[in-house]
């Protein structure tokens, strides 16, 4: 079966402006890179606009509305880091249709794997505002389609972005549909993401926040992967499995303090994919969320794609040093009791 890649030449009419990082050549650079070295096996689709009624089950009316007033209009600031040009709110509403679509395709067993080659980013946005250069939250509109829509009872959210992802992580904060899985920088934007950060009423243990300092290796994130998140997402048994995949853990990413490589990116998302095959049927979808050296994307992004593919990824050199394996021990003394189970 073919793995599917949704693109779409909208997604480069969002643009913040001279100088901004997420900019559209972080897309264009991924495009050339998939022209020049074609991957067998890769089906191309466009995006489609959400669903109105989909996207207010996530984002209220009045942000909904904010972000649409925008078409068209020069350039609107929403944030003092978040900013639109005219095909912005476009981009925006294709951006999370272009999740669901993936979704959809992936559990309807139409697809053997799904990326969703978007911007802008989502994992940021909250119900009611714009913020961290996203819009629109296209994880979070994708997972609601999957509770309740297509009558999944278990979705993982992973996210390795640098940066946390408190959009998402607000989304679903009292629900045990979703389990979101945070690995990022600290302190770093946006300030949220400590390890006590655990959820709250039914979703009180389904968020997961793994704080790491700078500097983290390959090896570090492997082993936060291995020995703390895979026994969780063993308890959890997903029926489905989204990655917040954004690339700003690339070792010369600007907004970053990582220093993953290519080898990195390759073995987790391995990982992810053992996971996806053991528990949810192969079920794995990623979306773009940052990454702001356009080397560092496309290295992302093929390593995404190649590992949906099945082709193996070298070996890991090194080991996860102590300040990984302290921060690991401090996140599970927050999670000593497994939470009350999950619908089976």
């Amino acid at each position: 079966m073919e793995h599917l890649l949704v693109r779409d030449d909208d997604f480069l009419a969002h643009d913040p402006g001279p100088g901004h990082p997420e900019s559209p050549a972080r897309l264009a650079a991924v495009h050339a890179d998939l022209e020049r070295r074609p991957l067998p096996g890769l089906r191309t689709i466009g995006a489609p606009p959400v669903d109105r009624a989909l996207l207010a089950r996530v984002h209220s009316p009045a942000h909904i509305a904010r972000i649409e007033a925008t078409a068209d209009k020069p350039s609107v600031a929403l944030d003092p880091d978040t900013r639109t040009s005219p095909g912005s709110a476009r981009a925006a509403m294709k951006a999370a249709g272009a999740v669901v679509e993936a979704t959809r395709a992936v559990v309807a067993d139409e697809a053997a794997g799904a990326f969703a080659l978007v911007r802008p980013p989502g994992h940021h946005a909250e119900r009611d505002a714009a913020m961290g250069f996203c819009l629109f939250n296209n994880v979070a509109v994708a997972a609601e389609f999957a509770t309740t829509q297509l009558g999944l009872e278990r979705v993982l959210v992973l996210d390795p972005d640098v940066h946390h992802g408190n959009g998402t992580q607000s989304i679903f904060w009292r629900r045990r549909d979703v389990l979101f899985v945070s690995t990022h920088q600290w302190p770093l934007y946006p300030g949220t993401g400590a390890a006590d950060e655990v959820g709250a009423g039914e979703g009180s243990g389904y968020t997961v926040n793994v704080p790491l300092p700078p500097g983290r290796t390959d090896a570090d994130y492997l082993f936060v992967y291995r020995e703390l998140v895979e026994p969780i997402v063993a308890w959890y048994e997903p029926q489905l499995v989204l990655v917040s995949a954004g690339f700003d853990t690339w070792h010369r990413d600007p907004l970053g303090g990582m220093q993953l490589t290519g080898a990195g990116y390759l073995a987790l998302f391995a990982l992810f994919r053992t996971w996806a095959d053991a528990y949810a049927g192969g079920r794995l979808v990623y979306t773009l969320e940052g990454g702001y050296d356009p080397e560092g994307v496309v290295t992302g992004v093929r390593a995404a794609l190649e590992s949906l593919s099945g082709i193996p990824p070298p070996e890991v050199e090194g080991e996860a040093d102590a300040a990984t394996r302290a921060a690991v021990e401090r996140v599970r003394s927050f999670h000593r009791e497994p939470p009350p189970a999950p619908r089976r």
